[in-house]
This record gives structure tokens, C-alpha cells and sequence, in this order.
């Protein structure tokens, strides 16, 4: 065993949660280690999650854009192929460049990178295992505040047990060598999503099986069922109401038992994809063994306002904790813990977090949903606007989709907005700010904004929550 290391603070995990609270805490005067137990740091977003799966729709949009979509713009480029092979070695470069690129920012920053399993030893103290399976420690750290960041891992199903080959987690159905002829996925939230986008587009047959009557359930109601009137378009298939009772591989084919609302259905797919969610991946970080408090609820670990555990000298950040198991979430949680640990007011403002679905078209959405503002009760006024209301959509034959704002009915004051259409990613921006600051709908209305743009549809749909839009572009 290695000798014993002091630090201010130990991070256990460098995923976007991790390495970002490393880094701000070395500017804040802290030695800090940040312990990852995978080769390249960025945790399951850079390596396995949110950036190669947008390398290969960006991928696959291209492909799908020449293949069905220049034509009408008069641009004539003959038949269309691809290459499997060179998409997956950019959305490898990708990550490559990536992850190095938080190597350089968390060595710059002085922070050392700890290869290694982190595994709590006491309230000050971090043994650090070779593996997952290993017994002894290659390393003992020893800080006066530790940090959890471990994140998340998939979901398993009793009845679909992955085998990494035929029933598959999002892991491998972003490295798949071949295209499948028939996709299966169990899940209808934004992984399974996003991953049937990126087949669909090279011509896989995709069907989602959703236990529940509609797809993408946290989303605002008519935003999903937009969506999913979009995909179906784009040759999705739906079973809602379904779930899979059994699954075995024969013949190189996943054959299905699915239970349809009591009635039972069979269905055979290449793959299967499961990915009916994440779960906080603290298996094996000691929690139990310190006596440390859960949630009753959702069985993560409790924190305060701070971050803090119940045991004072350690937090936790991100997928460990309640609320949305975003990248984006993690990162500020990782911010306002050190700052706090620093005797700063860090602090995460979960009204104003946006959430964002990479399919096409993209849907993207803050603060509270029109289903969530009548369970509480509240005094609503909506408005929309459509893309095909839009110069700038109609420029780039993008019309599909709308935007929605939500405001308080007495005070205006912005409860929610909700985009599906045309870079919807890019364009909620500019309304979690104004949530950010407690805006008015009537603020938006009154910001000028260029035209032509697709922003004029957030402008119009913020007009029409105060009865006074144009309805023009």
C-alpha cells in the first residue's frame, strides 16, 4: 500500500460534476485529488454519453440532410452512402480531443489526477483500489473535505439481462459495427431517443416499447406529443402502455414477450436497447459502512443547502443527489459545493436548468411544465408561436415545431418555456437567463430581436401570452 497523501479536498470522480468542482476549487487556494477510475477523464458525458452520441447524430443529420433534404434547396449530389467505420472514428476523435482537453484543464490548475477506485475509509479519508474488485488499497488520501461525484450507470432489468452484444446498454449502441436492421428499445425518455434517431437516419428499423401511454414523460404534454408525432414521421415505431416480460437471444435475434395493457404480444429485433434510466452509482463508495443518510424517496444521498452529507466533512454533487440527472446540473452543484466548503453563497437555482432532447427536431425546455403549473394550482396564460410562422425557419425548411411560454396570470412573471423546432438546444438560452432573473413574458415581448431569426419565434410566442402577437414573421 501506498503511503498516506494530505489534501484540502478529495473529488471521487472526474465526470462533468468532478472535475469542474476541482477545478474551481484549485482556484480557490485548495490542493485538491481527483480520483477517477477510468483511464480518460469526463466521466460517462464525455466518454460514453452526451458527446459521442451528438457526434453521431450531427453525423447522421448530415447524412440524412443530403440523402432526403438538399434536393429541394436545388443542390444535386447523386445517390448517397456512408461510412459506419469513419463516423465512429471522428465521434472517437471527438472524445479524444475532449477528454484530454479536461486532462490539460484539471493538471493546469494543479489538481492531481488519482487513477484508481475511490472508496470512503472514514470521514476524512479516501482508499484508493486498483479495481473495482481489488480488496487493498494501492493508495491512502487524507483530506479535511471530500467531494462525491461518482455519477450514474444504467438501469438493469431482471428479465433483460445485458450481454453487450445483443441487449444493450446506450454503452454499446454507441459503438455498434454495423447498422441493425431492427432496433428494439425499452425507454422512451431522451437516450433511447436520441440513439433510435442516430439508426433510424442510417436505416434501421426502430420501435420504442414505453410502459407508460406516451413517450418522453417529463416533457411539457404538447411538446412530447409533438415530438412524437415527428418521429413517427420519421418511421418510429410505439407501443405505450407495454412493458417486456421476457427476452431471449435465438438465432442471433432477440425474441421479445411484451405485455400489452394485459394482452400478450411477441416481437424479434438485432438489438435491444434498454434504457429505461440511470441510477446513482454508489455502489462501492463505503457510504454504508459510515452510516451515511439516504433519501426515503428516491434512495440517493441526502444533503443539505451546502451539499453536505450527514456526515459534515463530505458532499455530494450530481447524479448522487435528487433532481434531474443532467451534466449541466452537476456542473454548477460542483461550483456552489466548493464555494460553499469556501465559505462563499454557492448556490444552484433548479427553477432555471434547462433540459434538452438532441433529436431532430430538437425539443429543449426550463422551468415548470403546463401539466406541473395546474397540480399546483396556480393562475397560468399561455402562449405559442409556430416555426412555419417564422421567415428565418422557412428559409432553412425548417417549419416544424412551435414555442411555448408559460407566465404567471396576475404577475407575468415567466414560469416556463418549452421550444421544439429549429435549434432549440441554442435557443432556450436566452430564456433560462430571463428566468434566471425573475423575468416577465412581457420582457422577452419587449427585447428586440433581429430579424430574420429563429429567436422571433420566442419573441412572438411571449407576445401571444400577453394577447398581442403579431402572428406574423
Amino acid at each position: 500500500m501506498g503511503g498516506q497523501d494530505n489534501h484540502d479536498l478529495i473529488v471521487i470522480g472526474a465526470g462533468p460534476g468532478g472535475y469542474v468542482a476541482s477545478v474551481r476549487a484549485a482556484q480557490l487556494g485548495f490542493k485538491v485529488a481527483c480520483v477517477e477510475k477510468d483511464p480518460h477523464p469526463g466521466g460517462v458525458c464525455l466518454n460514453v454519453g452526451c458527446i459521442p452520441s451528438k457526434a453521431l447524430l450531427d453525423s447522421t443529420e448530415y447524412y440524412h440532410l443530403v440523402k432526403e433534404r438538399l434536393a429541394e434547396h436545388g443542390i444535386q449530389t447523386g445517390e448517397a452512402t456512408f461510412d459506419l467505420g469513419a463516423m465512429m472514428s471522428r465521434k472517437e476523435q471527438v472524445v479524444r480531443e475532449l477528454t484530454e482537453s479536461v486532462r490539460n484543464l484539471l493538471e493546469g490548475n494543479g489538481v492531481e489526477i488519482v487513477r484508481g477506485v475511490g472508496r470512503l475509509a472514514s470521514e476524512d479519508t479516501v482508499e484508493v483500489m486498483a479495481g473495482e474488485k481489488s480488496r487493498s488499497a494501492i493508495r491512502k488520501l487524507r483530506a479535511g473535505k471530500i467531494l462525491l461525484a461518482a455519477g450514474s450507470e444504467p438501469i438493469s432489468i431482471p428479465s433483460l439481462p445485458f450481454d453487450g452484444v445483443h441487449i444493450i446498454t446506450s454503452t454499446e449502441a454507441l459503438a455498434l459495427d454495423t447498422v441493425p436492421g431492427h432496433l428494439g428499445i425499452v425507454g422512451g425518455g431522451y437516450i433511447g431517443l436520441e440513439l433510435g434517431s442516430v439508426w433510424r437516419r442510417l436505416g434501421a428499423q426502430v420501435t420504442v416499447i414505453e410502459m407508460l401511454p406516451r413517450i418522453a414523460s417529463t416533457l411539457d404534454a404538447q411538446v412530447g406529443r409533438a415530438l412524437e408525432r415527428a418521429l413517427g414521421k420519421q418511421g418510429f415505431s410505439f407501443h405505450f402502455k407495454t412493458k417486456v416480460t421476457e427476452a431471449h437471444v435465438e438465432g442471433g435475434e432477440v425474441r421479445l414477450t411484451l405485455d400489452s395493457e394485459g394482452q400478450e404480444k411477441t416481437m424479434t429485433c438485432d438489438r435491444l436497447l434498454v434504457a429505461v434510466g440511470r441510477r446513482p452509482l454508489t455502489r462501492g463508495l463505503g457510504l454504508e459502512e459510515l452510516g451515511m443518510k439516504l433519501t426515503q424517496q428516491t434512495r440517493k444521498i441526502w444533503v443539505d443547502g451546502q451539499y453536505r452529507t450527514s456526515i459534515p466533512s463530505i458532499y455530494a454533487i450530481g447524479d448522487l443527489i435528487d433532481g434531474p440527472m443532467l451534466a449541466h446540473k452537476a456542473s454548477a452543484e460542483g461550483i456552489a459545493a466548493v464555494e460553499c466548503m469556501a465559505g462563499l453563497p454557492g448556490e444552484v437555482n433548479y427553477d432555471a436548468i434547462p433540459a434538452v432532447v438532441y433529436t431532430s427536431p430538437e425539443v429543449a425546455g426550463v422551468g415548470l411544465t403546463e401539466e406541473e403549473v395546474k397540480s399546483r394550482g396556480v393562475e397560468y396564460r399561455v402562449g405559442t408561436f409556430p416555426f412555419a410562422g417564422n421567415s428565418r425557419a422557412r428559409s432553412l425548411g425548417e417549419k416544424e415545431g412551435f414555442a411555448k411560454v408559460i407566465a404567471h396570470a396576475k404577475t407575468d412573471r415567466l414560469l416556463g418555456v418549452h421550444v421544439i423546432g429549429p435549434r432549440a438546444s441554442e435557443l432556450i438560452a436566452e430564456c433560462v437567463v430571463a428566468i434566471e432573473f425573475n423575468a416577465k413574458s412581457a420582457d422577452i415581448a419587449r427585447v428586440v430581436h433581429g430579424h430574420p431569426t429563429l429567436s422571433e419565434t420566442l419573441h412572438e410566442a411571449a407576445m401571444a401570452a400577453r394577447k398581442s402577437s403579431l402572428r406574423g414573421s
